[in-house]
């Protein structure tokens, strides 16, 4: 008996040979026909030698992701069917061309294939049908054709993929009709997407047995004929996309989906005629948020029950044959955004109390750091509902959805910064997303994978109460990991930033179009404009330019701001200077704001008041004060900021505000205003000299974070170097901050906000004002300076609240303070420098410096 188990031993060793010289084969395939791999790809054993986007079990390749390269090219080899311990194989994103071999259907254990985002061709291969364990299919964004196979008898098909969930294959070439074999009443499809391709012949009645279908995806195809009555029994269906196609006989029954929130048939054949009967059967949709009914035949009067569903948001029947006056009813959804109506016949509106045209801006908070070379790409959202766009809540969720996940998994993750969230021409929604590091100013290759690894396998997860549905993300090129040679920091990162920080607005904007005013109703929109405009009473002929309209801040009227500031009482006056007085106001949601009043010497044209809403309304960081709003009507203009609680940094530094700034707290101070600096000087768009940088220009948060204020409130111009374009403004600065090269070259640079903070380094470090008893704060400490002795011999000048204290990284600290303050502008420090100096200094001092200040202050 042993005899014979030694034998059969033996003879399974050339078995096990021949397998794994198979799988060696498969991978040294791989890489032969691939190029730009990753440069960990060395040796012949990818498990023994680690190889990045491989992951092994027992020796054994089980994962495959190198997603989000798009540098890598290359086709897929047949002997990838060896691998046949995979699970995962995820190539998403990257550069990959050629046809999907059939052998793909020989990895049996494959749970997820992900091969969207390439430039994959010719046809699906009928072998995925094979592929029993399959939850993921996602093949789009390539450039697949022909028919979409179903099994026949002999070889298989799609339709034999029972447990797959998602079928994924949008915005590709595939023609033919959908195979009515390719539904039935046992697969647990719950998101079909086949979008944007050439799919022809009537939409298959055998799709109305998907009962878990939550996503139909079927437009911007050829389909023609009637949509299919049992279509109505989807009852899950929250997104319907039955758009751009050919369609034609009676508009389709859709009462029995109780949860739809998004439906979409614009631009087919539909019979309008029964339009009013048709919309009476949808009155049972009371989850409907989004209508879009554009061109399909549309006839007569709007019924006023349309606009009673408890949560539309957003009704679009542009481009039809609608008629009579537009009447909302008496019972219009409260959460009614959008009614757009353009090019139609409708001849007027009967007005409703509560019915108003309004502009809605929010603003998505910037990030918590600024860093040299985030990771950024775009998430795109291919069934998501068309009416969170206008919820502002939905960035938030996202934002502390993406940030929890990636704490959990304890990725490399400082903060995320969300951009827009928009439709593109496909009807997908597209969102822009900046991800900065965590203690570094790169990203390695680990984290870039491990980030990469978390969107395509679907680790996010957002909320599903906003119906995000099935995602993917599109990287951007990063080449900038940490020790990367040549790389330009500034160049790099500028563009990057700019579009991070500057994103988040949504416009939420009631509007009837030119049907509205194209007749008898001239009256109405004249007060509909006045109503919508709140600069409407402006005459335009006695100033300098138009009314500024902007998205990035509020119009206040000044009736609002003189209720929120208490009629601009002496009691909310909190300040003043050469703008103007400053008055605490509270906005009805409870939110603290700063109002600044111009005096009448300070006010300025329309153009220019303009720009410099346009300028401070794009500015976004943590480290600088935010624009909420402004008023510019009845001879006033004011701004209104984010208040800050905890005042300025000169009242700290003189003990006026009880707030007890020991050494650590002066240093994190030092770094938030010298990165809100840095941004306004690098990354602004255009790029910002302050021009007037000073202590009292500093202000402190609820958590003592530094926040730079007030610049850009006089006259503005914009000067030009060969390098490239900045905006100063009209020179006010203060004695003892300005810089001396101004009085030679009437001239401000980025230099001349350097030597201004040079100035507050040394205010930190002695509590004395720049000029203080006929005394200049920088001779006095060149004059004490002695670098021989411990702490430079300046314990005469230093603050006493911190003297005999430990001061670690003091005297690297005086010597930045004092290379800011060098005459010449050309041997001071940019900005940038003066932010990566800190943050050595307070390394120095045992402090991490993308920590936040803490969660509260302590008192004297």
């Amino acid at each position: 008996m042993k005899s014979e188990k030694r034998a059969s031993s033996r003879k399974a060793v050339p078995s096990a040979y021949r397998l794994l010289a198979a799988v060696v084969a498969a991978i040294s395939a791989l890489r032969d026909a691939w190029q730009n791999t990753p440069p960990s790809w060395v040796g012949q054993d990818p498990c023994d030698n680690n190889w990045e986007g491989i992951q092994c079990t027992n020796s054994r390749v089980t994962a495959m992701d190198l997603s989000y390269n798009p540098g890598l090219t290359g086709s897929l080899p047949a002997l990838i069917g060896a691998l046949t311990k995979l699970s995962n194989l995820l190539l998403v994103g990257c550069d990959f061309f050629g046809p999907i071999p059939n052998e793909i259907g020989s990895l049996q254990q494959l749970v997820k294939l992900a091969l969207n985002s390439n430039r994959f061709t010719g046809k699906i291969p009928p072998t995925i049908g094979n592929l029993a364990n399959l939850y993921w299919l996602d093949l789009a964004d390539n450039k697949l054709e022909g028919t979409i196979p179903v099994s026949n008898g002999t070889t298989p098909g799609l339709d034999m993929l029972v447990k797959t969930m998602h079928f994924h294959f949008g915005k590709n070439n595939l023609s033919g009709e959908i195979p009515p074999k390719l539904f039935s009443s046992n697969m647990s499809l719950i998101h079909l997407l086949l979008d944007s391709n050439q799919l022809s012949g009537n939409i298959p009645s055998t799709l109305g047995s998907m009962q878990n279908l939550e996503a139909l995806r079927l437009d911007r195809n050829l389909l023609n004929g009637s949509v299919p009555p049992n279509l109505n029994n989807l009852v899950n269906v929250r997104e319907l996309f039955l758009s751009n196609n050919q369609l034609s006989g009676s508009l389709p029954n859709l009462t029995g989906m109780a949860t739809l929130n998004y439906m979409s048939i614009s631009n087919n054949s539909f019979n309008g005629s029964d339009f009013t009967a048709w919309f009476s059967t949808i009155q049972s949709l009371t989850t409907l948020t989004t209508l879009m009914m554009e061109n399909v035949g549309l006839q007569g009067k709007i019924p006023t029950a349309l606009f009673g569903l408890p949560q539309l948001q957003t009704v679009v029947l542009r481009n039809n044959k609608l008629n009579d006056t537009l009447d909302v009813g008496s019972s219009f959804s409260s959460q009614l955004q959008l009614i757009d109506l353009w090019n139609n016949s409708i001849d007027g509106f009967t007005e409703r109390a509560g019915l108003k045209f309004e502009l809605i801006s929010d603003k998505i908070a910037s990030p918590n750091c600024v860093c040299e070379y985030p990771y950024t790409g775009t998430i795109v959202f291919r069934a998501l509902s068309f009416s969170y766009l206008g919820n502002p809540s939905i960035y938030t969720s996202l934002t502390n959805s993406l940030m929890d996940s990636f704490q959990s998994l304890k990725l490399p993750v400082d903060s995320v910064s969300l951009g827009n969230l928009t439709a593109d021409s496909d009807n997908y929604f597209v969102l822009n997303v900046t991800i900065f590091p965590s203690g570094q100013d790169y990203f390695n290759r680990t984290g870039i994978y491990e980030i990469g690894f978390f969107f395509v396998n679907q680790t996010f997860k957002p909320e599903e109460k906003f119906g995000f549905g099935p995602y993917v993300f599109h990287a951007a090129m990063y080449g900038n990991f940490e020790g990367s040679a040549g790389t330009n920091k500034k160049s790099s990162s500028t563009g990057i930033i700019i579009g991070a920080a500057v994103g988040g607005s949504v416009l939420l904007l009631l509007s009837l179009l030119a049907g509205i005013y194209a007749f008898r109703q001239k009256r109405r929109a004249e007060i509909a404009d006045k109503q919508n405009n709140p600069f409407a009473s402006w005459d335009p002929s006695k100033s300098d330019g138009d009314v500024p309209q902007l998205k990035g801040a509020r119009n206040f009227t000044f009736e609002e701001l003189r209720k929120y500031t208490n009629n601009f009482s002496e009691a909310n006056s909190i300040g003043s200077g050469g703008y103007g007085k400053v008055y605490r106001g509270t906005l009805p949601t409870g939110q603290l704001v700063a109002v600044k009043r111009a005096q009448h010497g300070s006010m300025q044209g329309g153009i220019e008041f303009k720009s410099e809403i346009e300028l401070l309304s794009r500015v976004h960081h943590k480290n600088i004060v935010s624009l909420v709003g402004f008023c510019f009507e009845q001879d006033e203009q004011m701004l209104v900021y984010e208040y800050i609680p905890n005042g300025t940094l000169r009242e700290s530094l003189l003990g006026k505000s009880g707030i007890r700034l020991d050494w650590m707290r002066r240093l994190r101070i030092a770094l938030g205003s010298a990165r809100g600096l840095q941004y306004l000087h690098e990354l602004a768009n255009p790029t910002i000299i302050h021009r007037d940088v000073k202590t009292n220009n500093i202000l402190l948060d609820e958590r003592l974070n530094a926040k730079v204020a007030d610049f850009g409130l006089s006259k503005s111009k914009a000067i030009g170097d060969s390098e490239k374009d900045h905006i100063t403004t009209q020179v006010k600065g203060t004695m003892g901050y300005m810089d001396p090269e101004y009085y030679m070259t009437n001239q401000l640079t980025e230099k001349s906000d350097v030597y201004s903070f040079g100035v507050v380094m040394l205010e930190l470090i002695t509590a004395r004002q720049p000029i203080e008893k006929g005394k200049y704060i920088v001779r006095e400490v060149k004059q004490k300076m002695d670098k021989t002795k411990v702490g430079y011999n300046l314990h005469d000048v230093l603050d006493t609240a911190i003297l005999g204290t430990t001061l670690g990284g003091l005297e690297k600290f005086v010597d930045l303070a004092m290379r800011c303050v060098e005459e010449s502008g050309a041997q001071r420090p940019t900005m940038g420098e003066v932010v990566n100096e800190i943050e050595n200094i307070m390394r120095i001092a045992g402090l991490n410096p993308n920590a936040e200040s803490g969660n509260h202050f302590s008192k004297l």
